[in-house]
């Protein structure tokens, strides 16, 4: 059995300790940086705000 624990803020290292040590389910704890960082990869609940174009040298277009 598996549990999900949510929030935007953070754990206590009590809270954290538990978790690890409850007998009964695996308790997984998602606090709002991981939750952030979830969301920007599978791209849910955010948009691109810029999009930024880095150039580089052709050097195909140099070669004579």
């Amino acid at each position: 059995m598996r549990d999900l624990i949510l929030t935007t803020s953070s754990f206590s290292q009590p809270a954290i300790e538990y978790a690890k040590s409850y007998p009964h389910a695996t308790i997984l704890l998602i606090d709002g940086k991981k939750l952030t960082e979830l969301m920007i990869e599978y791209n849910i609940g955010v948009s691109d705000a810029r999009t930024v174009t880095i150039k580089k040298i052709d050097s195909d277009y140099f070669d004579l």
